[in-house]
Formats: C-alpha cells, structure tokens, sequence
C-alpha cells in the first residue's frame, strides 16, 4: 500500500472534526471507545475506505462510514463527504433530549436542604427515574 493511502485511525477521527485534538482522538482509541466491528482498536490502526467505525464520545455514540480519507483538517462544511454518518435518529434523539430533561437547582445561598427538603428532593428524583 501507498503512503497516501495509509492514514492513522487518530489522524482521521482528528481531520473530520470527531475530537477536537488529535491527541483526544489518541485517548478514545487507547481507552476503547474507538471500535471497528465491535472490538477496540489501536490509534495506529490504518484505516481503509468502506469500514464502519463506532466511536463513543462523552454519552453520544456515532457510527461513521469512511467514505475518502482526509489528512489535514478542513471545514466542518467540508468534512462531511470524507464520512457517512450512520449513526441511528433514535441515538442521537436520546442525547439531546438529555439535555433538555429538567435539573434540580437551588437557590444561591440557600444553605443546606433541611432534612424535609431532602425527603422533597428524593422524591422528586424517583419520579423521573420511573418514567425512563
């Protein structure tokens, strides 16, 4: 194979702005959240046109398809004809609404819940973990 046709995993999750910083893409990989066919690869793992990759970034997992490999970064308008994101409406649906879902905050200088508060408070967080 070409130089040009090998390209580190790393490098390529780091060119189609999946992390933000090529050595972020290094730790994913080197932590496992980076998979091709259910297993773990390597940051030096070369990557090859028609895989599908699952990478896990924070609580959002995406499924990508490379479609050309891409070196040096572009703009995020760019980018997306070097991949395919295949990763499921549901999924992503599932993050977004995660930051929708109502917090519990109080007020500053409030002090400490008294021991009513707290009872209030537990029973307001089973509440929304019976619905899920």
């Amino acid at each position: 194979m070409a130089d040009k046709e090998k390209l580190r995993i790393d490098k390529y999750l780091w060119a189609i702005r999946a992390f933000k910083t090529r050595s972020l893409a290094t730790e994913a990989c080197k932590a496992g959240r980076v998979k091709l066919g259910g297993q773990a690869i390597k940051p030096a793992y070369a990557v090859k046109i028609g895989e599908i990759y699952t990478v896990q970034k924070g609580g959002l997992k995406k499924t990508i398809r490379v479609v050309a490999l891409l070196e040096k970064r572009m703009d995020a308008k760019s980018v997306v004809a070097y991949y395919e994101d295949l990763t499921p409406p549901e999924e992503t649906q599932a993050f977004k609404s995660a930051f929708l879902s109502p917090m519990l905050a109080r007020d500053r200088g409030a002090g400490r819940p008294t021991k009513k508060d707290r009872r209030e408070i537990d029973e307001l967080k089973e509440g929304w973990f019976e619905e899920d």
